[in-house]
C-alpha cells in the first residue's frame, strides 16, 4: 500500500470520523487482502468493528466473497462506513461494485474509495481502469450517493514516490432512497428497459 493511498485514508478517518470514537461502528473494507499493507490500522478503535473482504483467503481477509458483484455475505444496510483503495482499477465492471457499495450501507452510511488516475499498468489480475474526479462523481451518482469530496491529486509528493499514480478519491455518502426506488429508477431509465 502506498503512502498517498495510506495518507489519503487516514485523512478521511481524521476528518469524517473522529467524531464517532466514542460509537459503535461496522466498516467494511473491500478488497482488504494485505499485499503490502492495509488500511486496518486507522480503524483500530474499541468501538468499532473492521471487518475485511475480498475475494480470495488471505492476510486481513473476514469474509470471502464469492461473487464480487453479488455480496450475499454482507447484508443490505449493515455498514456504517465502507472503505475501499487500490482496488477499483483491478474491477471490470466499477459500476457494478459503487451499487453493492451503495446496498450494504446504512442510510447516512459514508464511503470513502481510493484509485489511481494515472500510474503502469499493473494487472492483478487485470488492470482495467484510471478514475479521475469526475468518473468518482459519475459513479455516485449512478449509486444515488451524495457526493462530499471527489478530487485527484495531482500535486502531493511523498517519500516513497507514489505521486505517480496520482490516486484520485471519492467520499459520499447514502441518502435515504430506498433500494425500490433505485432499481425502478435504472429500469425506466437504462438500457434495462429496452431488455425488458
Amino acid at each position: 500500500m502506498h503512502m498517498s493511498s495510506l495518507a489519503k485514508m487516514d485523512s478521511f478517518v481524521q476528518r469524517y470520523l473522529t467524531q464517532y470514537v466514542n460509537q459503535p461502528l461496522k466498516i467494511l473494507d473491500v478488497g482488504s487482502q494485505d499485499v503490502n499493507g492495509s488500511y486496518k490500522q486507522f480503524f483500530a478503535n474499541p468501538n468499532w468493528e473492521y471487518i475485511g473482504c475480498d475475494m480470495i483467503a488471505g492476510k486481513n481477509v473476514d469474509v470471502v466473497l464469492q461473487n464480487e458483484y453479488d455480496w450475499v455475505e454482507i447484508d443490505s444496510e449493515s455498514m456504517d462506513v465502507v472503505i475501499t483503495g487500490q482496488t477499483f482499477e483491478h474491477i471490470e465492471y466499477p459500476w457494478v461494485t459503487i451499487l453493492e457499495i451503495a446496498r450494504v450501507l446504512k442510510p447516512g452510511g459514508i464511503c470513502a474509495v481510493i484509485a489511481p488516475a494515472s500510474g503502469p499498468e499493473h494487472q492483478y489480475p487485470v488492470d482495467c481502469w484510471r478514475i479521475y474526479a469526475d468518473g468518482f462523481r459519475a459513479l455516485a451518482k449512478f449509486a444515488w450517493l451524495d457526493v462530499l469530496e471527489a478530487f485527484t491529486d495531482w500535486v502531493g509528493t511523498y517519500p516513497d514516490e507514489s505521486q505517480i499514480w496520482h490516486d484520485s478519491m471519492l467520499i459520499a455518502r447514502k441518502g435515504n432512497s430506498s433500494e425500490e426506488d433505485r432499481k425502478t429508477f435504472y429500469i425506466k431509465n437504462t438500457v434495462l428497459k429496452k431488455l425488458l
